[in-house]
């Protein structure tokens, strides 16, 4: 059973990083990239009374993706890696850990500085 809450990331690599640290049955879904508001709604429309939060790239196409996900839903949570990594599949596991940890969001113990 999920726990009512989404993480929304841009592509399989990124939901593959997160899924390593999560220590909670989250549901992750990708957007595969940069997409239109109508696919956004489609792909998201059903999670739209779940917690959901935003788990996106530190660079223009991430920030297209947020900017338009702040628009058709605006009570989403977002997360920020930081720019020196980038991408979120490049973000150390500990990181991402900080991150989600600072979401309230469990992690794996063995993640946790």
């Amino acid at each position: 059973m999920l726990s009512g809450r989404v993480i929304v990331v841009e592509g399989r690599s990124d939901k593959q990083r997160i899924q390593k640290v999560l220590a909670e049955p989250i549901e992750i879904i990708c957007t595969n990239g940069t997409v239109s508001a109508s696919r956004l709604e489609e792909l998201l429309f059903p999670y739209e009374h779940d917690e959901m939060y935003i788990f996106v790239d530190a660079d223009s196409s991430g920030e297209k993706l947020r900017a338009l996900i702040k628009r058709e839903f605006p009570e989403a949570l977002h997360l920020y890696t930081d720019v020196t990594y980038r991408e979120v599949a490049t973000t150390p596991l500990k990181v991402i850990a900080s991150i989600l940890l600072g979401a309230n969001i469990e992690v794996k113990s063995q993640f946790i500085v």
